[in-house]
């Protein structure tokens, strides 16, 4: 069987693609592993729209229910399987998964990212526990605490101004001595006086009970080490787009995101979009990706349909 649509990935923006592209009677293979995003691990997600706080779990099922609620003769969903490649043949695209092969006239590619985890003793036994990658969705969960930034970039400024609004105070470590972020963003953070900047400086250990309660950092030029209380660890050190899959198949940037036409969502490859935190696109949000992708099905619609 030969399908109109593929959409690869079961976040926000992989869901909000295939209701549309079910309302739109696009015969439709929907490939996922699981269902979610990055969200998934979020005890409370307090900004996507039209829901005041939802667990990321509970976002998940939701996801699944609303896709399975329109899905109807349209959009097939294949659950659990992992795309390995896409290739192009002829003007059609075969997708190889672990649950068998697909061919497909056009390809959404929704495989959001990973977040690049934090190498320190203890990092992993309290993710989600006080350690987070996420401040738009947990940081209100921290407010009138003191909490720890580590990371060099836009993002770590920027979740460091998102955090001071309501934190206590807000730590910044970075590993070494110049920051990756625009010296304006840099300038306008830095004058906050709840703001503690640390250059040279790596986390070594996370501590805690059930919750974080500490760090013992490290100062990388002198070696000397030291501990300090912090009551969350907010996490900004990059992200991994997952499209390794695509890079025969599309361009890349540097870091590995599809580039795409911000206007369309198209790629460099006739007949491929993609959407959400795996493109190049300048912010990524749950909500943003959701935009992206309604765009993107927008414009896959026309072009199978008007020929544009």
């Amino acid at each position: 069987m030969i399908y109109d649509l593929a959409i690869i990935g079961g976040g926000p923006a992989g869901v909000a693609a295939g209701v549309y592209a079910a309302r739109k009677k696009l015969k439709t293979i929907f490939l996922t592993k699981d269902f979610g995003g990055q969200s998934i691990v979020s005890e409370g997600i307090q900004n996507w729209i039209g829901t005041v706080t939802i667990p990321g779990p509970e976002l998940a099922a939701n996801f699944k229910k609303h896709l399975e609620a329109y899905a109807g003769d349209s959009v097939t969903i294949s659950e659990g399987a992992l795309v390995n490649s896409v290739e192009k043949k002829g003007d059609e695209f075969l997708i190889k998964t672990s649950g068998g092969d697909f061919t497909s006239k056009t390809i959404l590619i929704t495989t959001g990212s990973t977040r690049r985890k934090l190498d320190a003793i203890g990092a992993g036994a309290f993710e989600h526990k006080g350690l987070t990658y996420c401040a738009s969705c947990d940081g209100p969960l921290f407010s009138d605490q003191d909490v720890l930034v580590v990371g060099a970039g836009n993002a770590a400024f920027e979740t460091a101004a998102q955090l001071l609004a309501y934190c206590k105070s807000v730590t910044l470590f970075t590993r070494g001595e110049k920051f990756r972020a625009d010296p304006i963003t840099v300038e306008k953070v830095s004058t906050n006086p709840k703001l503690k900047i640390f250059k040279n400086t790596k986390v070594v250990e996370v501590k805690g009970n059930k919750f974080v309660n500490a760090v013992v950092y490290e100062n990388t030029v002198t070696g000397e080490k030291k501990e300090i209380p912090i009551g969350g660890i907010f996490v900004e050190i990059g992200l991994l787009p997952t499209t390794d899959f695509a890079k025969n198949l599309v361009k890349l940037d540097e870091w590995n995101h599809i580039i795409t036409d911000p206007r369309t969502q198209r790629t460099s490859e006739k007949g491929v979009w993609a959407a959400g935190d795996c493109t190049d696109g300048l912010y990524h949000q749950n909500n943003i990706a959701a935009g992206d992708a309604v765009r993107a099905l927008e414009d896959i619609y026309l072009s199978l349909h008007a020929g544009k």
